[in-house]
């Protein structure tokens, strides 16, 4: 009991020397605790933006893209074999429209065509293979098509206008618009272009073989279309069961309809141009990808750490400012923390000569000197913690009030082709964008960080105690009589 009453008068006699310690390591606790905090909040927002980067529960996506910069000469795709060369033709056709096929000069016409991206289709047959791949838990198969429509009046004339190519701009009187269009394969909900949890608004397919739409929310809002209404794909009705939201780096569509009733409308029948895989572990995707592109041939495989490494903004810079100058800052922060620390504690024992010389001039052991002085410390050490709790929480509590806007943007693949804004051969047409989100910062304090301050000042009172205990260990009662007037 005496020790207790001892050690508690001797804090309060050095009053400003206590609070002075506990507040340098309160201040180096609270610089661990503000940017622990918002290096919690930043991974917490990049986890928002890169979760769903290739669809929920999606690994992996798989197509066969077609490089358009090997196009020399009059041979043309010389990296495609005859026989991909001859499906090339039959896939993307010659994306002309014979005026002179659509009626009498004057009547009204519509036709709607639907033709490929930049990207070879391949067998359905080849997904049920990826899927039984050692390290794949599941796989699905998508198509991504453009669905050209060309609407208006055959014009007068049509021998001297020849063919209208999309590709080259519509003649007078001749309105083309062109909307992508993704299959979806319903059997996996949970995997592909579209999942349920991407619906915002209505709800998901109810099976295959339905003539039911889902449409991404910018385009219905650009389309006045809603759940309930329905839409026009190919010369068929299509009911829209409902909104759905696209999300950063995810495959991005405007209309999303059961991927058989794609194929029949496209004339790709037991074909599709993706495939989206969900690998058993985090640590099989590498493997899985290298053993995909082993078996399909030609096949470019896609991950979500490749479409991760896409995405920039101000959480991408924040999250490596964070980690690259916030731990530097806690590092810097603590030393010097605990370096004062010792330094006041070291400096107290000095002018506490007399009084801890005459303690074991009366017969105090080395023991008890040296355990007073480190009680002392961690005293202060809890005192710090104390202090570093409650001005980092508030710091952390202001960065939540003020909740600061991050964003990220993707960097969506340049399209390809020889035409203007990735124009090809055939006549589609794509639009180059740059998908971005905004994400509310946070700075989440938990109990596991409050306990590392605590641990972390109390550190900070045993390192200041030991090189004080150390120096007072050394004191003979000698040099407390040198000071006795």
């Amino acid at each position: 009991m005496f020790y207790v009453t001892y050690l508690v008068s001797e804090l309060r006699r050095r009053l400003g020397r206590t609070v002075l310690t506990a507040l340098g390591l309160g201040l180096g606790v609270a610089l661990v605790v503000t940017v622990s905090a918002l290096s919690t909040g930043l991974d917490r927002a990049q986890a928002e933006v890169l979760q769903p980067l290739t669809g929920v529960g999606t690994d992996m996506s798989v197509s066969r893209p077609i490089d358009f910069s090997g196009r020399p000469g009059a041979g043309g795709f010389p990296q495609l074999s005859e026989e991909e060369r001859r499906q090339l033709r039959d896939e993307f056709g010659p994306g002309r429209l014979g005026l002179r096929d659509l009626g009498e000069p004057g009547t009204r016409f519509s036709r709607d065509t639907f033709v490929s991206a930049a990207q070879l289709s391949f067998p359905e047959s080849e997904v049920t293979g990826i899927a039984g791949l050692s390290g794949v838990s599941s796989a699905a198969g998508g198509l991504t098509m453009n669905a050209i429509h060309v609407e208006g009046i055959v014009p007068e004339r049509t021998e001297e206008r020849g063919r209208f190519v999309p590709g080259a701009g519509p003649p007078e009187n001749i309105d083309v618009s062109s909307i992508s269009v993704a299959g979806v394969d319903v059997r996996h909900p949970e995997l592909g272009a579209l999942t349920e949890g991407q619906v915002v608004d209505g709800g998901y397919f109810t099976g295959t073989g339905t003539s039911e739409a889902v449409v991404d929310e910018s385009y219905a809002s650009g389309a006045g279309l809603a759940a309930g209404d329905e839409l026009t794909l190919g010369g068929k009705a299509f009911t829209v069961v409902g909104i759905a939201q696209t999300p950063l780096g995810g495959q991005s569509s405007d209309v999303y309809v059961p991927l058989d009733r794609l194929q029949a409308l496209a004339g790709r029948e037991g074909r599709v141009n993706t495939a989206y895989v969900r690998a058993e572990s985090a640590g099989d995707v590498a493997s899985v990808a290298a053993a995909i592109e082993e078996t399909v041939d030609g096949a470019s495989v896609t991950t979500a750490q490749d479409l991760a490494d896409r995405v920039s903004g101000s959480v991408v810079d924040a999250q490596s400012l964070v980690s690259k100058l916030g731990t530097t800052l806690m590092i810097v922060g603590l030393l010097a923390a605990f370096l004062i620390a010792s330094l006041l504690t070291l400096s107290s024992v000095t002018k506490r000569t007399r009084e801890l010389g005459t303690l074991k001039a009366v017969g105090w052991s080395q023991g008890l000197v040296v355990r007073q002085v480190a009680g002392e410390s961690v005293v202060q050490g809890l005192l710090g913690a104390a202090f570093g709790v409650v001005i980092g929480v508030a710091a952390a509590a202001l960065v939540g009030a003020l909740s600061p806007t991050l964003t990220a943007s993707f960097a969506a693949d340049a399209p390809q082709g020889p035409g203007p804004l990735g124009r090809g051969f055939f006549g589609q047409g794509a639009i180059v964008d740059a998908p971005s989100t905004s994400v509310a910062l946070t700075a989440p304090v938990g109990v596991g960080l409050v306990g590392l301050a605590v641990v972390l000042a109390l550190l900070g009172g045993v390192v200041s105690g030991a090189v004080g205990a150390f120096r007072a260990a050394r004191l003979r009662p000698a040099d407390a009589l040198r000071h006795i007037d």
